[in-house]
């Protein structure tokens, strides 16, 4: 070997050394779609800083391609099922949960709901026993010795594989319905008092209704986590570990939890060490946008323009639908780039253009964007506040109609319903975050707050995994509470110890003055006969 390439090599290990303290290996279990997106940026950066990254994925896969370019190594499983199976599956749930979700009773909401997501629980499962039954594949992964895993919390697997492999574990998480894994699984304490459940649609200033609206958010999706959507996996769990345990005690020995948000999105609340904060952490400048694109963005003057997409999980928009948005936007005077990959609207104004795909971050920080139209993406609302964007909201499912819940309270966003909005409500909707200045002041001052931290949220979630590689996990931060039983937790146990102590107390002064009172009495009664 030339003297060139091993001062070269050596320089590369010296760096390495440098730059994290040992280069390290990381095994990833994604999640697909906006989740895959975040899990890609952070591991984009953990290879730029010389670690050795290997993605499990199965043949069935869809965003996370292993044919497609990439800076870090697959591992491809097979899986019971065919190709685009798992694309199938979701495509059906997600238009089952936009379409055919029960919205006029909170039950039958939620049962609905529970349907859907035990389902894909079902889905993950499989693929997860088609990983962790392949004795080849695991002596494998078991041989490379890997310094840290890191997983998608919403997906469960990632907890198994630390306990088989043996190796410390990151997880990376946007939400859970009722904020389950956060409070059982990663024990974050979050008082109903004043902070809203996940999937409630409330802020953190609730009148005494919505307090009471929330409790009964958190008690249903308590019972939830507990009875129902665990069950499957404490048994496959317990079969595959040859002894009892729960999913949520193998999910609690988590080192760090990434969390997708941030406060100029989040609501205060406790947090605890093992937990950072890091919304945001894929939003970058705008780069300059195509030649085509850019001369239609010119051509609207002084007016601008409103960007408009409802994610790519959406391609099969009902046509009055379509055509109901459509006829609201051909009545601004802005002009339109709308992101939209089905049968052209009838109602399509001459100021709006379609586009399969659009370059979203690039749109948003352009200096002649009004507004945003969106579905409530955590993703999208984030690229929003970091170029300052007002916006309509129209949510779809899961965690949107929230996210816009989010917006509202801090004033960058209205909402308008997308079964039931009319045009005059979307234009008023459209007309109202443009014109009034206000929407734009409060999501300039969300920029501002994105972009005023010590740390960029990148640079926070690559630390904190190279920290929990160093030290061989994190197990200082994890709070006392894991250890605790539900009674301990709340301390319920000292309390009854406390009001029976009391009780005890009261009984005997009671029989104190009782015996007192006797022996008064008695002593009168002698006095009087002498």
């Amino acid at each position: 070997m030339s003297v060139k390439w091993i001062s070269l090599l050596f320089l590369l290990e010296l760096g390495c050394y440098f730059s994290c303290g040992s280069c390290g290996k990381v095994l990833v279990w994604p999640t697909e779609y906006s989740h895959w997106i975040n899990i890609k940026t952070i591991l984009d950066e953990l290879v730029k800083r010389g670690h050795e990254v290997t993605v499990l994925t199965s043949k069935a896969s869809i965003l996370v391609d292993p044919t497609k370019p990439a800076s870090f190594n697959f591992e491809v499983f097979p899986t019971q099922y065919a190709k685009g199976h798992l694309e199938a599956t979701l495509q059906r749930l997600l238009e089952e949960w936009i379409y055919k979700m029960p919205k006029n009773s909170f039950w039958s909401h939620y049962a609905k709901m529970e349907e859907i997501l035990c389902e894909f629980f079902i889905v993950i499962k499989n693929f997860c026993k088609d990983l962790v039954l392949n004795k080849k594949l695991m002596k494998k992964l078991q041989e490379t010795k890997f310094d840290v895993i890191f997983a998608d919390a919403i997906g469960p697997c990632g907890e198994l594989l630390a306990e088989m492999l043996q190796v410390p574990l990151v997880y990376s998480l946007r939400f859970s319905p009722g904020s389950g894994l956060e409070k059982y699984s990663g024990g974050l304490p979050l008082p109903p008092s004043y902070v809203p459940v996940v999937l409630s649609e409330l802020s953190d200033q609730m009148t005494f209704m919505e307090r009471v609206k929330n409790m009964i958010h958190v008690l249903y999706f308590d019972f939830w986590y507990q009875t129902v959507c665990d069950k499957q996996w404490d048994e496959f769990y317990s079969e595959v570990l040859g002894k009892p345990t729960s999913v949520s005690k193998m999910m609690s020995k988590a080192d760090f939890w990434l969390i997708r948000t941030y406060w100029d999105f989040q609501f205060p609340h406790p947090i605890l060490p093992n937990f950072e904060f890091v919304g945001g952490l894929h939003c970058k400048p705008a780069k300059p946008l195509p030649k085509d694109m850019e001369e239609f963005v010119q051509s609207s003057g002084e007016n601008g323009v409103v960007v408009f997409t409802l994610g790519s999980m959406v391609s099969n928009m009902p046509e009055e639908r379509a055509n109901v948005i459509a006829s609201a936007l051909a009545q601004i005077p802005q002009k339109v780039i709308w992101r939209f990959d089905s049968k052209t609207p009838d109602t399509l104004g001459a100021n709006t253009r379609l586009y399969k795909w659009i370059p979203q971050n690039d749109l948003l920080g352009h200096p002649k964007t009004k507004a945003f139209i969106t579905h409530g993406g955590t993703n999208g609302i984030y690229e929003a506040i970091y170029h300052g964007v007002p916006m309509v909201g129209i949510p779809l499912f899961a965690d949107q109609p929230d996210n816009i819940a989010h917006m509202q309270a801090k004033g960058a966003a209205l909402r308008v319903d997308f079964e039931t909005m009319s045009s005059s409500d979307l234009l008023n909707a459209l007309k109202t975050v443009i014109n009034d200045p206000s929407y734009k002041e409060n999501a300039m001052k969300l920029r501002a707050i994105q972009r005023d931290q010590p740390v960029k949220p990148l640079d926070r979630a690559a630390f904190w995994i190279e920290f929990v590689m160093r030290h061989k996990g994190a197990k200082h931060l994890r709070s006392a509470s894991h250890g605790l039983t539900l009674l301990q937790y709340h301390s319920l146990d000292v309390i009854g110890f406390l009001l029976a102590c009391v009780a005890a107390a009261l009984w005997l002064i009671t029989k104190c003055c009782l015996c007192c009172c006797r022996l008064f009495s008695k002593a009168g009664q002698k006095e009087k006969r002498h």
